[in-house]
């Protein structure tokens, strides 16, 4: 590919570009680029909003420039206040660094194996004393920082802004400085972080970095951005089943985006599935998620699973329950086992005809369970009881 081809490959699925002639100088110099992107381990899973930005990236690695990817496992102990309306509960460095392990692994589904630079900022940060801090934090300004939105709206309604997350981004700033990036990307909410680390280079003496934002990949609720600590993601890693269910659960609204965002299907094709048939389209879209990152292999499998489980067939793995008596009724059982929260609740269930026992309906509150069996709520969550009868 051609550095202007590039360029243009790059342009057409960014967000923003700071600056376009910056990086077109960038790619027409003819030495590999040292390119960052970087992610904070609050959970142990890379998700499709992370695919956006890493599957660009893919594009610039098999043009011969360097992907570096950092595992936030220092940062991600105070957690990106970008978009926070509160303060994030702290992680420790045991926990970020535990969830971060399977990041080496997870991100070589879409970066090439062997090629990309995997590294912790915590081989740089935690080596920082207060001394360095202090310098850091002397070239940035209050109120440059409080012009982030997140920042100045807490502070406006009196809502409580840690001095650590005011720290988030210069040391998001100094991960570049450490690495003496040439580029970063990353989604439009790190367009502030990113920024940051480009004037941070300046007043260290290196050369600022180019900075290329992407879309925003939005999360299963169809409202926010996906995001682990909203729970509303797809797991590049979860098992194929559970990533196929996540699949056909994206808001009707918001498939053509997730085409868009995460696969390569031409804009033509998919336009006209969904305009032709909605259901159908997310069984595409579903196919082509399990596909790229479990296989051809597993995707008969997981739309099985997907389509028994619709049908009211149990899965294959569900959680089990023993109760220790002989027999017990359904409402205790349906409690039990987290189906309900409340007998009221339970009964209520019972009544609207969303209980099943063995694929059955259960019509009788009263009835009690004398045989292992498995219990069902809706389409979607299956419990096996078994009786202990020693």
């Amino acid at each position: 590919m051609s550095n202007s081809s590039l360029f243009e490959t790059v342009r057409r699925s960014a967000a923003d570009i700071f600056s376009e002639e910056g990086l077109k100088r960038r790619f027409a110099c003819g030495k590999p680029q040292k390119i960052k992107f970087g992610a904070d381990p609050s959970r142990p899973d890379l998700h499709l909003g992370h695919s956006v930005p890493l599957r660009i990236l893919r594009k610039l690695q098999e043009a011969g420039h360097e992907i570096i990817f950092v595992i936030g496992d220092f940062t991600g102990m105070i957690g990106d206040p970008s978009g926070r309306s509160k303060t994030r509960m702290p992680l420790s460095f045991e926990e970020t660094r535990q969830n971060g392990k399977s990041y080496f692994e997870q991100v070589t589904k879409i970066l090439i194996p062997g090629k990309a630079r995997i590294t912790y900022n915590s081989e740089w940060l935690s080596a920082l004393n207060f001394k360095d801090i202090l310098n850091l934090s002397g070239k940035y300004t209050l109120a440059r920082i409080m012009e982030r939105d997140d920042f100045a709206n807490r502070y406006s309604a009196n809502k409580p802004v840690g001095l650590h997350e005011l720290l988030y981004p210069l040391m998001q700033g100094y991960d570049s400085i450490a690495l003496n990036a040439d580029i970063e990307a990353g989604g439009t909410d790190q367009t502030f972080n990113m920024l940051a680390g480009r004037e941070l280079q300046k007043n260290y003496g290196q050369t600022p970095q180019e900075v290329i934002t992407f879309p925003l990949l939005p999360g299963l609720d169809g409202i926010n951005k996906m995001s682990k600590s909203l729970d509303n993601y797809i797991g590049i890693d979860e098992a194929a089943d559970a990533v196929f269910k996540k699949c056909m659960k994206v808001p009707d609204n918001i498939l053509p985006v997730y085409f868009q965002l995460t696969t390569d299907f031409p804009e033509n094709e998919y336009i006209k599935i969904i305009n032709s048939d909605i259901r159908q389209a997310h069984f595409s879209y579903a196919r082509e998620i399990v596909r790229m990152y479990h296989g051809e292999d597993s995707v008969l499998h997981a739309e099985e699973c997907y389509r028994s489980i619709a049908r009211g067939r149990a899965p294959d793995s569900i959680n089990r329950y023993t109760i220790e008596k002989t027999e017990e009724s359904i409402v205790k059982i349906l409690i039990f086992a987290g189906l309900a929260s409340t007998n009221s609740e339970a009964r209520r269930l019972i009544k609207e005809g969303g209980i099943k026992k063995d694929g059955r309906t259960i019509e009788d509150f009263n009835l009690i369970i004398q045989d292992d069996c498995i219990i069902s709520r809706g389409k979607n969550k299956f419990v096996q009881i078994h009786f202990s009868r020693d």
